[in-house]
């Protein structure tokens, strides 16, 4: 452990590579005691968790070192940006405990800046208008083996530069007929600094800037001149960024403006899913999710309808760490990280998914016993709740067998199991559908003695299911989600195979007709919950007034702990 990490683990703070690169800055006063970082998303379209671990490193890194993490919106391509996304991703950001303050910019608002930089970089010499098309400056890039081929109009003079420049943003030239290039050098082995287009043109309508240009900035001039407007100090990166930091270091340095430091770090990859827009966008474009805020998303809505919280994320971001080399992570450990915060804050309810109708032929038919039920065993704080039990109950269809096979320990003709928190029950009869020949009701009796207990005289049972009252019981509608692909690197196919085939045909399940305890009427919409013996659930906002839908969260079964436990134990 270097004496900068050690320095680290005893405030506390989160140690990686990008921290000790600022916490050495900081102690050398490189600048001048300031940490200033920002994060710089696209407003085209929503976030998925990867986003979240991006502006959580510059917020978080701000907040560590005292300094302030600005939140910029790279809005240079009108034809695919929209103000709901600049509100959606605002949202996601907050929902996931950052905030920003005052300090909300827009790529936009430097456009003037922007065109300015380009003047003085034509006037030096370094910037030239090119009428080529987009083929045949492909056409001229060269290879990573073959030096590209210099513009027949690059040796044009900087006064017709600056008046083709100027006419250019003037509107009189069409769309795709001109841009302005650098030049740099076209046999640069960086193929990123091969004369790059600075700008094209185009007459869009821009959703904060209206029709004032007809000309827009390419990213790769855009982004290093905002940092540098802004006073960045830290510009941290995503590690596909780093073939283009000679770019923006080359821009700066010619412009002799302020330069941050841009270090970069690797996304990583999440198993049974897809985080790329270029892959998620499909989904949703041909409706194989309902939406971006499918549960099955990887997207930020996605995940907060389905029920993840936000401290679960980022203890999920804070385990998976920083790293210079891009990895794939189980989604197991994330589903972990929410189990041990949802356990913690979830209140226990029952409900059944599946109901077979039992009839208690010895309890009185007009009698309503409140079973006192335990909202959270972990949190004694949360207290109690009182639960409706009657004559006629609802189970799980799968906690019965008329033929159990072994080890099967619940309900079965002649067998005695607990209700949990009432009375133990014993099978008598069974009920059969006389044409399918499916059980549809079981009669049982109770032995009233055992109310919230165990037997006087001693007697054990081998399982405990969870019930609810018939008559009390809310009817809903509760979405079984599992993995929204099969396989565990979704986009890994053989060249022409479509990666779509690899849809999970069965991540959603609808159950239509299932049956909650009456404690869960007024649900309100993101409330969630742990079914007993089921899994946790969060109430999605397709409920209404009268009819409640679920969302299952996850399962109760945690394969992360047993792969964490093998490991301890292979060790």
């Amino acid at each position: 452990m270097s004496s900068e990490e050690r320095k680290n683990a005893e405030s506390g703070r989160p140690t990686d590579f990008i921290r000790d690169v600022v916490a050495e800055d900081m102690r050398t006063g490189k600048w001048g005691g300031r940490v200033l970082t920002r994060f710089p998303p696209e407003p085209n379209g929503y976030m998925h968790i990867g986003h979240a671990k991006a502006f959580g490193l510059n917020f978080g890194v701000a907040e560590d070192f005292g300094g302030r993490c600005h939140l910029r919106f790279d809005d240079t391509d009108p034809t695919k940006e929209e103000a709901q996304y600049v509100e959606a991703i605002q949202e996601d950001i907050r929902w996931m405990g950052f905030d920003w303050g005052e300090h909300l910019y827009f790529a936009s608002d430097y456009f003037q800046q922007m065109y300015e930089y380009a003047v003085q970089l034509i006037r030096q010499g370094k910037a030239y208008v090119d009428d080529q098309t987009a083929e045949e400056i492909r056409q001229t890039r060269g290879t990573l083996t073959r030096p590209g081929r210099d513009s027949p109009y690059r040796g044009r003079g900087v006064e017709e530069n600056l008046d083709l420049f100027r006419r250019m943003k003037e509107g009189e030239f069409g769309d795709g007929s001109r841009v302005l290039r650098a030049k740099i050098d076209m046999a640069h082995p960086n193929l990123n600094m091969r004369d790059p287009v600075m700008y094209r043109i185009l007459h869009a309508h821009h959703y904060r800037q209206g029709d004032t240009w007809c000309m827009y900035p390419m990213y790769d001039w855009a982004h290093g001149l905002e940092d540098s407007i802004e006073g960045v100090t830290h510009s941290l990166c995503s590690l596909e960024f780093e073939n283009h930091r000679p770019l923006y270091d080359w821009f700066l340095d010619q412009l002799g403006v302020h330069h941050p430091q841009q270090i970069e770090f690797a996304r990583f990859n999440l198993t049974h899913t897809v985080m790329s827009k270029r892959f998620l966008r499909p989904l949703v474009e041909q409706d194989y999710v309902r939406g971006w805020d499918d549960p099955r998303m990887p997207t930020l809505r996605g995940m907060r309808r389905r029920g993840y919280t936000p401290e679960a994320i980022r203890e999920f971001l804070k385990r998976v760490g920083v790293a210079k080399f891009i990895s794939t992570v189980d989604i197991a450990l994330l589903e972990h990280c929410l189990r041990q915060d949802l356990n913690k804050r979830c209140p226990r309810v029952m409900a059944v998914l599946r109901p077979l109708r039992v009839v208690i032929d010895n309890y009185p038919e007009d009698k309503v016993e409140q079973m006192e039920a335990v909202n959270n065993p972990e949190d004694a704080g949360m207290g109690t709740r009182q639960v409706p039990f009657s004559r006629v109950l609802y189970i799980e269809q799968e906690d019965f067998r008329e033929e159990p096979p072994k080890k099967f320990y619940r309900l079965a003709p002649g067998r005695e199991v607990r209700l949990r928190y009432a009375y133990f029950v014993t099978c008598v009869d069974v009920v059969k559908d006389e044409r399918t020949g499916e059980v549809v009701e079981l009669h049982c009796t109770y032995d009233p003695a055992t109310r919230g207990g165990d037997a006087p005289d001693g007697r054990k049972v081998k399982s405990t299911l969870h019930w609810v009252s018939a008559a009390h019981a809310l009817e809903a509608e509760v979405r079984l989600y599992d993995h929204l692909f099969t396989k565990e690197d979704p986009a890994d196919v053989p060249e022409g195979e479509d990666w779509k085939a690899n849809l999970n045909p069965n991540s959603l399940e609808v159950l239509p007709s299932c049956r909650v305890e009456p404690s869960l009427a007024g649900a309100a919409a993101g409330s969630r919950y742990q079914f007993e013996r089921l899994g946790y659930f969060c109430v999605d906002p397709d409920s209404t007034a009268g009819r409640l839908v679920f969302n299952r969260t996850l399962s109760l079964r945690d394969s992360w702990a047993r792969i964490e436990l093998a490991q301890k134990q292979n060790r």
